[in-house]
């Protein structure tokens, strides 16, 4: 089988649940739309210029608050309500950019979390670039064969989502894509500039289905392979749409 995208996913607020996306149209130099646009920032952190890109230590993340993975979320493109379900039932609903929505969801979070959210969680935007984990705009593509491949050291099945990828790519030779820094790959009709590694903390180590601490990602990379590495980033060169079976081909 020949390289192409297996899925494609977004996560409008970083730290909680991605969702599928059935098609997405890139922009030069942009990352998906709607992707890690919000954020879960600690009581504690203060933005002096209003939200824009800080370190992932200042919000609530898989890394720290494993807990996070309990809770489903739903965004809404058209009315920017949230919804958070637990356990199949919804337990919080708000808009994201409404002052009195986002109140009813943090009040929710605080509650849920309790000490965990070090003060009362403020929900923000970045209205310019993204509370993605670099101050790039970038798009991160994940090879499910190497994550297949990361399984025969770690003994189990490793959940691709674990790697919180935007491309999903099959049909590759396990580490192929770990060639590709420096060099442009086509998707489609979309060119993308392959920029860097992707090293992974310990936010991988956290079972997305139990919410709970049951391996360690960044050791049994480093122990298997000699590196931390899953994935790369990209950057977008020029505009087009990419669907699910979109073939992939090195320029």
């Amino acid at each position: 089988m020949s390289a192409q995208i297996n899925a494609i996913y977004r996560y409008p607020v970083k730290g909680l649940s991605p969702e599928s996306m059935d098609k997405v149209t890139l922009v030069a130099n942009k990352i998906i739309p709607n992707d890690r646009r919000f954020a879960i920032a600690h009581g504690s952190t203060d933005f002096p210029d209003g939200p824009t890109w800080v370190s992932k230590m200042h919000f609530l993340m898989l890394a720290k608050n494993p807990k996070l993975a309990q809770l489903v979320s739903h965004f809404d493109n058209d009315t920017e309500i949230l919804t958070l379900e637990r356990k199949g039932k919804r337990v919080s609903r708000g808009k994201l950019t409404d002052l009195t929505g986002r109140m009813l969801l943090e009040q929710f979070l605080v509650g849920f979390l309790g000490s965990e959210s070090r003060g009362l969680p403020k929900i923000v935007e970045n209205r310019t670039t993204a509370f993605t984990d670099i101050p790039d705009q970038q798009i991160s593509l994940i090879n499910l064969a190497s994550v297949k491949d990361l399984e025969r050291v770690v003994r189990k099945p490793v959940d691709p989502m674990r790697f919180r990828g935007n491309l999903y790519i099959e049909g590759l030779a396990a580490w192929e894509e770990n060639n590709w820094i420096g060099k442009e790959i086509k998707i489609g009709d979309v060119s993308l500039e392959v920029v860097s590694p992707i090293g992974r903390c310990s936010a991988t180590n956290v079972n997305l289905d139990s919410a709970e601490v049951d391996m360690n990602i960044p050791k049994s990379l480093q122990s298997g392979f000699e590196h931390r590495n899953m994935g790369v980033y990209a950057t977008v060169k020029n505009t087009g749409e990419v669907k699910p079976k979109t073939p992939l081909t090195i320029i």
